[in-house]
């Protein structure tokens, strides 16, 4: 499989608290890989830091080819490295419509009106919601949209930050199938979660964080094979 994202001693943080502190981790195309680790152990920094919002301290990050270390987040957007973070961040006083063409504004500008469709047809209740305001749809729908506007980039990879978050059982297992369908069209997906039995389930690959650190890698099997982190984890 060709690498696309390597990242190799990644440091990162805050005024003087370090969050990183010193993260390998790599993607490849076609591959979901998933990031586990509890609140504070540093997922959004990493996240934030490899999308061009957070500064690194220091490390490298390389993206299909191209060192992006330190990039503004433009740049990043425009490679083709996309965050859907979490909280959802959709714009609640826009349409369905204007949130979905946001998501076009600084790459995949060409194809917006295909991939439009596209996310329509991905999303029929988005179809359903097109005009109303985005601010009034359910917690299920909002992320819906805000998984849409970053398809509509065109991504090379996307990054979830906690994308089963506040959802019921039912729409849980609805976005895993969806994550697992993008995969299957040869999408690559950072998946960063706390869910941890369905997402090492849908990934290929995953990573333990833990303050800071990398404390676990290896295949999704593995790390569901592991006493360690059933007991840690999944209270087993």
């Amino acid at each position: 499989m060709t690498r696309l994202l390597e990242v190799e001693g990644l440091r990162a943080g805050y005024g003087r608290v370090e969050v990183l502190r010193g993260i390998d981790l790599t993607v490849d195309e076609g591959e979901i890989v998933v990031l586990l680790g509890s609140n504070g152990a540093g997922k959004s920094t990493l996240n934030n830091t490899l999308s061009g919002i957070n500064p690194p301290w220091d490390g490298r990050v390389c993206f299909d080819g191209h060192d992006l270390t330190g990039r503004h987040y433009r740049d990043v957007v425009r490679a083709g490295l996309i965050q859907v973070p979490e909280g959802r961040r959709i714009f609640p006083n826009l349409s369905v419509r204007e949130n979905l063409a946001l998501g076009a504004y600084a790459r995949g500008r060409a194809t917006r009106e295909r991939n439009l469709e596209r996310m329509l047809d991905l999303f029929p209740r988005l179809r359903e919601r097109i005009a109303q305001l985005a601010g009034t749809m359910s917690g299920g729908e909002q992320q819906m949209l805000a998984i849409g506007r970053g398809l509509m980039a065109d991504p090379r990879l996307l990054i979830l930050d906690e994308p089963s978050l506040g959802l019921s059982p039912m729409l849980v297992t609805e976005l895993f199938s969806l994550i697992a369908r993008l995969q299957g069209e040869g999408l690559s997906i950072l998946l960063v979660e706390q869910n941890v039995g369905q997402s090492l389930e849908v990934g290929q690959r995953g990573y333990v964080l833990e303050n800071g650190f990398i404390r676990h890698s290896g295949t999704c099997a593995e790390l569901l094979a592991s006493g360690e982190l059933r007991r840690a984890y999944l209270g087993l």
